[in-house]
C-alpha cells in the first residue's frame, strides 16, 4: 500500500511541475500590451487606462467563451 502511495505521490508532483512550467511559458509568451495608441500627428487616441478599461469590459463579457444555446440567442450574441 506504501508504494501505491508513493506512485500518486510522484504522479502528482510531476503533474504539478508540468503544470507550473506551463503557466510560465504562457506568462513568458503573452502578446506586449502597448502603453497608448498614437496617431502619426502624435494625437493619442486611447491610453493605458483605457486599454485596461477594455479588457476587463471584454473578459466580463465572456470573452473567449464558446457560446452555446439556440440559434436565435447565438444570433442575437452580436459585437458592438
Amino acid at each position: 500500500m506504501k508504494r501505491l502511495w508513493m506512485a500518486f505521490a510522484a504522479v502528482m508532483m510531476i503533474s504539478f511541475l508540468i503544470l507550473g512550467w506551463i503557466g510560465t511559458r504562457i506568462f513568458q509568451e503573452m502578446p506586449p500590451i502597448p502603453d497608448r495608441f498614437v496617431t502619426t500627428d502624435g494625437v493619442t487616441l486611447v491610453d493605458s487606462g483605457e486599454i485596461g478599461e477594455g479588457q476587463n469590459v471584454w473578459q466580463s463579457m465572456g470573452g473567449m467563451q464558446p457560446v452555446t444555446g439556440t440559434p436565435a440567442a447565438v444570433s442575437s450574441c452580436k459585437p458592438i
